[in-house]
């Protein structure tokens, strides 16, 4: 990873007061660079070297987790990228140099870490009020898109426990639904030439690449073990709709497609409206939530798909 963390940096001084480093500390970490090491166990920086190249060719650490390039000022002016260890090599490099610094580092190293969780808690309450704040403020807009992601925020989001959730990317999926309807590829296929139909000048509308639309409806239904992998009707629903918006099975149209067949697919399960017979997802949220799958990491999957199961249960469960 190339410098995306916001660090700052944290004095350590060694037992004896002969050894005094700068180290960059972030939420999660601590960095310390091939010279600061070797400067921290006494060590010439060949020695480290060898040292951290045989760290990872035995699969101790895995290279990318524990590895970051810093931007970095040398004595001559000039800004370098300095690839800096965290605090996890530095324990490792200490059992192997035999220094017993490693153990006064790590125990220093980890009050920083402390210090820094206290302080973050403290400082998400506060984001989580403000957050609160902008969330009324988008209600009162007459822009669909910008109130639909309020109705996400405050209709399905209620309270700081939620927020944080969101913010942690934490979101816990409630229970759900046991399906009572089966949707079918040529079901799909119906929903979307449906919409297609709302959209005539659109020409590449619906047009499938390959299998991939028979191969999202069977994912949806896939089982292991004898198991169903996504058990319930919210279950199900999250991930269609994903896996519409993400893998792009149709040349155009995916996302209004994606939010087609998410609704189609709870009505006729019977999850679509509430007891009072409210819809539990107005049409401003499902653009809204639509929007954000499409533009959420891959690696958020599983956090999209909590969110559309808690927007489901409607009661912010």
């Amino acid at each position: 990873m190339t410098d995306p963390i916001q660090s700052q940096i944290e004095l350590y001084q060694s037992a004896d007061g002969t050894v005094t480093l700068g180290v960059r500390t972030d939420a999660e970490s601590v960095w310390l660079s091939a010279d600061q090491i070797s400067e921290l166990f006494g060590r010439d920086k060949s020695t480290i070297s060898r040292h951290l190249r045989n760290l990872f060719a035995d699969g101790e650490l895995e290279r990318e987790a524990v590895v970051a390039e810093f931007a970095t000022t040398a004595s001559d002016g000039k800004t370098y990228l300095v690839v800096h260890y965290d605090l996890d090599v530095v324990i490792s490099v200490g059992y192997r140099v035999k220094s017993a610094e490693g153990v006064r580092f790590r125990q220093w190293a980890t009050q920083v870490l402390r210090r820094y969780v206290l302080e973050g808690v403290a400082l998400n309450e506060q984001r989580l009020t403000q957050i609160g704040r902008i969330v009324r403020v988008l209600a009162r807009s007459t822009d669909e898109l910008v109130s639909g992601v309020a109705d996400v925020l405050s209709g399905y989001l209620p309270g700081l426990q939620a927020l944080r959730d969101y913010d942690d990317g934490t979101i816990v999926p409630p229970a759900g639904d046991a399906p009572t309807w089966t949707l079918s590829y040529a079901d799909a296929r119906a929903v979307i030439d449906h919409v297609r139909a709302e959209f005539p000048d659109d020409h590449l509308f619906g047009r499938e690449r390959g299998d991939a639309l028979r191969g999202i409806v069977a994912t949806v239904y896939q089982g292991f073990a004898g198991r169903d992998l996504y058990p319930t009707v919210q279950d199900k629903a999250a991930n269609l709709l994903y896996l519409v918006v993400k893998d792009h099975p149709l040349a155009d149209g995916n996302k209004r497609s994606a939010a087609a067949l998410f609704v189609h697919f709870l009505a006729h399960n019977g999850v679509l409206a509430d007891d009072l017979g409210r819809s539990r997802i107005t049409n401003n949220a499902l653009a809204a939530i639509t929007l954000m799958v499409a533009m959420s990491d891959p690696k958020e999957k599983d956090l999209m798909i909590a969110l559309l199961m808690r927007m489901l249960a409607g009661d912010g469960s």
